[in-house]
């Protein structure tokens, strides 16, 4: 990995991601606990080798920053080692980023200071494993200007992604931005299938820096890598599709943007099965984060015969106290109070959330340092929660903010 910069897209509004979103950065989104969601690419960089690690954001990023100074200080200076956060600082011109792509032209000066050979690019919103040493390899191998990290996914599943068309070189001929037809192309690994981009990029620096240019000159480009810089590529430079091999270690290949609140939920969720999707307990490729001293957990249970407090299934973190309630399927960040007699079930509480006596709740998300009253039920009637001013999602899922 010498000679290799990872620039990491963190600056997203994330408005799908509302109301979790109102104070904080997408990437900085409590998951699973104890972690933020830029800890699974932040800490698939280090695990991969990755030591020059360029952040870049935008969208009120104080609690990222924070997040990033305080857990991620890890690296030696001394090496050569850093993790850097850039904001914004209008360098280029006096708009704030228009894309992903703009984001990285903004920072171009940084890029060229680093003269880093290759250049990685990644997404903050993603939960996975990978280690980008492969992709780098296969980068070289086969001798590309550019490689794409690629899913593979049912062919129903296409409209949601990006497709790529891939010949039998692995070289990528075609991309078709969410196809809305019944006939995707199929995927050159495996014909059952096709192949999704992942937003995970490798360039030839020299070759991103002149596409970078190219493209901010370009008045009607909306400034994005998988809609304008990429495709305008395709026929002038050697594109190569890296087919994603999954560190997760399970039967099913794990990948999963987190950029809707049904996604963020089924993913936390994922977390807590019997067999878990998605492996938080695998040393071999260990998800790092920053760890606030909070005391041990602490259950309540049975007083005067009438009150127990118990947690099935679920995911509780340090200085979470379950006094007398239970908790079912659920996940349980730091700080969170379950109070006597409350039913939590399939649930997602964020940090410092207290949820009141005799409260019920089901399928609920509810945002950091909320406290709930007591006696309230959530999750059971949908029209009252929305009445409330509850979000209830597509999926049903209600998010108290």
């Amino acid at each position: 990995m010498e000679n290799v910069l990872a620039i990491l897209l963190a600056g997203g509004a994330g408005e799908r991601l509302n109301p979790l979103t109102n104070e904080t950065a997408k990437p900085a989104v409590p998951f699973g606990g104890v972690y933020r969601i830029i800890d699974f690419t932040l800490s698939n960089c280090i695990n991969s080798g990755a030591r020059r690690i360029l952040v870049l954001t935008q969208y009120k990023a104080l609690d990222l920053i924070r997040h990033v100074r305080d857990g991620w200080n890890i690296l030696s200076p001394e090496l050569g080692e850093y993790i850097e956060v850039l904001p914004p600082m209008k360098r280029v011109h006096d708009d704030w980023y228009q894309g992903t792509a703009d984001a990285v032209f903004q920072n171009f000066q940084s890029i060229e200071a680093e003269a880093p050979e290759l250049t990685l690019i990644l997404a903050g919103d993603h939960i996975y494993k990978m280690n980008y040493g492969e992709m780098l390899e296969c980068h070289r191998h086969y001798q590309a200007d550019i490689t794409i990290a690629t899913l593979q996914v049912a062919p129903e599943e296409a409209g949601r992604y990006g497709i790529a068309e891939i010949d039998a070189a692995h070289r990528i001929v075609g991309f078709e931005e969410k196809p809305q037809h019944g006939h995707p192309k199929r995927s050159s690994f495996n014909p059952a299938m096709v192949s999704a981009s992942m937003g995970i990029y490798v360039f030839d620096t020299d070759v991103l820096l002149r596409a970078l240019h190219e493209d901010a000159e370009d008045t009607t480009s909306s400034h994005d890598f998988g809609h304008d810089v990429l495709p305008r590529l395709l026929s002038r430079r050697r594109v190569i599709a890296y087919d994603f091999r999954d560190m997760n270690a399970k039967q099913v290949r794990y990948w999963r943007d987190v950029g809707t609140l049904d996604a963020y939920y089924d993913a936390n969720m994922d977390l807590v099965d019997v067999e878990p999707l998605f492996n938080l307990y695998d040393r071999r490729w260990p998800v790092r984060t920053n760890l606030t001293q909070q005391p041990p957990a602490k259950f309540v249970f049975a007083q005067e015969g009438r009150r127990m407090g118990v947690a099935m299934d679920s995911i509780v973190s340090a200085g979470c106290i379950v006094s007398g309630g239970r908790v079912l399927r659920s996940v349980l960040s730091p700080g969170v109070r379950v109070n006597s007699y409350c039913e939590v079930e399939f649930s997602i509480l964020l940090p410092n959330a207290e949820i009141g006596r005799w409260s019920r709740l089901r399928r609920t998300i509810v945002n950091t340092g909320v406290k709930i009253p007591e006696s309230s039920t959530i999750g059971f009637d949908l029209e009252a929660d929305r009445a409330k001013g509850y979000t209830v999602t597509e999926a049903g899922v209600v998010v108290v903010g």
